[in-house]
């Protein structure tokens, strides 16, 4: 298979998936206990989070361990203490884990409001300005686009939103970011920061929130009163021990990675551009992350070209996989005319793709292409 939907989910690599297995064989020992296993369950843990505090390269603030990037998302949303009906302002282009959490805060009394964003996916910095106002409370925008690759300068808007709005918290959404571009959260400034293990090739139910001292955040899971207090629930120690190990894996091979994955796609756009008729690039490379490239097609449904190039062996995406809703949303916000409109595939890579791929690629996508848009005219 040629996998290219690295957006929504990796192929889990072989150094985190041997810390799993080994970990649940080894090391199944619940950290609140008091033996001296569980003791030395709970050390490893906390070395977990200084390893992932380190590699975001954070500040003063606290690293805490969640079962993933819809529940720090939600955490993020819903638990930030916030005067009632203060204004929220979201990215229009948002996860669905950030998009349908503002839905509920509108319902109950917030002035939520959804900042615009360009044609290539990433916020319209000039609108975003223009909403902020004394009262906002809460911001969150995506550092990189799940759906276009565009990267968001989470470091000018947090400043924007700072002089306009002091008691503000700026939350950001680095889940396609982290591992992708180097993060440095001390120089971004954000209050908190999603990250998620499957995006990196650790296993799927781990992730993390990184909240800045200061910043004040509610549980959203209360219990035993696990991770400090913020997240109850007995720890998944063998996952967050693979989570790190992946981490750890992919800032070391960022630099590499980065460059093998942006010439993919630099390749498959110069590739898509010549060959295949009617299409429409919609990720501005000189503004995204290596390893997404998202494109429409004319005359052509995305998710009909998506399982026709299965025949093939090759597994794309058509936008966020955790909604079959989401697509059909956010191609409204791109601008593109009723041509292109509904044909709208994402390719990402990870570092395990490789350069040779391509020329098959383009060759499946333009013959599938083709035959689609004749049939569609008979």
């Amino acid at each position: 298979m040629i996998y290219l939907d690295n957006a929504a989910t990796t192929r889990m690599c072989d150094e985190a998936l041997e810390t799993l297995v080994n970990a649940n064989r080894e090391r199944w020992f619940n950290a609140s206990a008091l033996y001296k296993e569980a003791s030395d369950e709970s050390k490893r843990i906390r070395e977990c989070r200084e390893t992932l505090s380190s590699l975001l390269r954070a500040g003063e603030g606290e690293v805490y361990f969640l079962s993933g990037g819809t529940e720090a998302d939600n955490t993020a949303l819903m638990c930030t203490r916030k005067q009632k009906g203060s204004r929220v302002i979201v990215g229009e282009g948002e996860h669905d884990a950030v998009i349908n959490p503002a839905k509920v805060l509108k319902e109950q009394g917030f002035d939520v409001v959804f900042a615009p964003i360009r044609e290539d996916g990433g916020v319209d910095e000039e609108k975003f300005a223009e909403l902020l106002t004394p009262e906002v409370s809460l911001v969150s925008v995506m550092h990189v686009s799940n759906e276009t690759g565009a990267i968001n300068d989470i470091k000018k808007l947090v400043s924007l939103t700072k002089k306009r709005a002091p008691k503000a918290l700026f939350h950001s959404d680095g889940v396609q970011a982290f591992g992708k571009i180097p993060v440095n959260l001390r120089d971004l400034g954000a209050d908190l920061y999603t990250i998620s293990s499957h995006k990196i090739h650790g296993p799927k139910g781990i992730g993390a929130l990184y909240v800045k001292k200061g910043a004040s955040v509610r549980p959203l899971l209360f219990g035993g009163g696990q991770e400090k207090g913020f997240r109850s629930g007995t720890e998944n120690g063998p996952a967050i021990e693979a989570f790190i190990v992946a981490a750890e894996r992919t800032i070391r091979d960022l630099k590499a990675d980065y460059s093998k994955k942006r010439d993919y796609i630099e390749q498959l756009r110069a590739g898509l551009t010549a060959e295949v008729r009617g299409v429409k690039i919609i990720t501005d490379l000189d503004g995204s992350a290596p390893h997404i490239l998202t494109v429409a097609f004319g005359g052509v449904r995305g998710e009909v070209l998506l399982h026709a190039l299965e025949k093939h062996g090759i597994a794309v995406g058509v936008g966020s996989a955790c909604s079959s809703h989401r697509e059909s949303r956010f191609k409204h916000l791109l601008g593109l005319d009723d041509e292109h409109r509904d044909g709208i595939v994402r390719f990402s890579v990870s570092g395990y793709n490789d350069i040779s791929e391509v020329t098959e690629v383009v060759r499946a996508v333009k013959q599938e292409t083709a035959a689609l848009s004749d049939y569609a005219r008979k």
